[in-house]
């Protein structure tokens, strides 16, 4: 911890903050839980636009009583916040309980609530964006990760592929609220055993499926399809959708597809610059999720070729 993190604290009025280390997450920022008072302190100081953002967003979605860490205090030209420590259980840690499907209900009727939360003012999840997001994987996956070089060919077949995906996931309603990261270990279980959501700051306006495929095609966990059909139905009654199940789950391929295939570039930059290698032992769940889809839809046989294990 560095001094500045621990004057801000004692000008607070902590003395002699005693801080540990908590195993950070794919970003820059570093997290510590406070003894006493017992709390989670951010430090953002290598991107201090997160301090805004998170606060911004955080109003939003406590307008639509969405359970979040409170922020008890901030220091915006510094990067560093003080957030309500709400234990140190995910969704995540309860998979393995006999009512670990309670607990999806639950993030269920949460993303449910989230979504009444107005998207106005966010950054679009436009076309452009979701292309852009997709060329991480051509540029960090397979070439830097596997060391392979896109012929000519194979690099119009990837973006006959990703401009298809993009009109998809562009075909189902817009301007959703959406979290972007609403998965099982972005998700906390309090002492009252509500969810609460974290890790919320760089929501955007997208489309309506786009976390519900976080949650239920999780890049560090798989749930079974019966379980994956049960969910995505439970979501479809609660929004009162009135959509044949065959476009929705239409819907929820294709999205996931444009998530995953982004998360296979962005493991590999994580390893490849970052140095954070453990993301690498998440690829093949990830890659297993974008050969399934393809093998659902025959007009993806091209991207399966590419994607392919030789």
């Amino acid at each position: 911890m560095h001094d500045e993190l621990k004057g801000w604290l004692e000008w607070l009025g902590i003395e002699n903050p005693e801080l540990k280390a908590l195993c950070g997450d794919a970003s820059s920022r570093r997290y510590y839980r406070l003894q006493e008072p017992k709390s989670i302190v951010m430090d953002a100081s290598d991107d201090k636009k997160v301090v805004p953002r998170f606060i911004g967003v955080a109003m939003l979605l406590q307008q639509f009583k969405v359970r979040l860490p409170q922020i008890k205090a901030f220091e915006q030209h510094k990067g560093f916040m003080l957030l309500e420590d709400v234990g140190s259980t995910h969704l995540f840690d309860k998979l393995e309980a006999k009512n670990a499907s309670l607990y999806y209900d639950k993030a269920i009727k949460e993303l449910v609530k989230i979504q009444k939360t107005p998207s106005k003012g966010l950054d679009p999840y436009d076309a452009m964006f979701l292309l852009e997001e997709m060329n991480l994987m051509s540029q960090w996956y397979i070439k830097e990760h596997l060391g392979r070089t896109v012929e000519c060919v194979e690099g119009r077949t990837l973006l006959g592929a990703f401009a298809l995906i993009s009109k998809e996931v562009l075909s189902q309603p817009q301007e959703i609220f959406v979290h972007r990261d609403y998965h099982s270990r972005n998700l906390m279980i309090d002492k009252n055993d509500n969810i609460v959501v974290i890790d919320f700051q760089d929501a955007k306006s997208g489309a309506l499926t786009y976390d519900l495929v976080s949650l239920l095609r999780d890049a560090y966990v798989e749930l079974d399809d019966a379980e994956i059909q049960r969910l995505v139905l439970l979501f479809k009654e609660l929004k009162g959708l009135e959509v044949e199940d065959e476009t929705f789950l239409r819907w929820f391929d294709f999205t996931g597809l444009q998530r995953h295939i982004k998360i296979l570039g962005i493991f590999s930059r994580l390893s490849i610059r970052d140095g954070k290698d453990g993301y690498l032992d998440d690829i093949p769940l990830v890659l297993k999720y974008v050969l399934d889809i393809c093998e659902k839809y025959p007009e993806l046989d091209g991207l399966a070729h590419i994607l392919k294990p030789e």
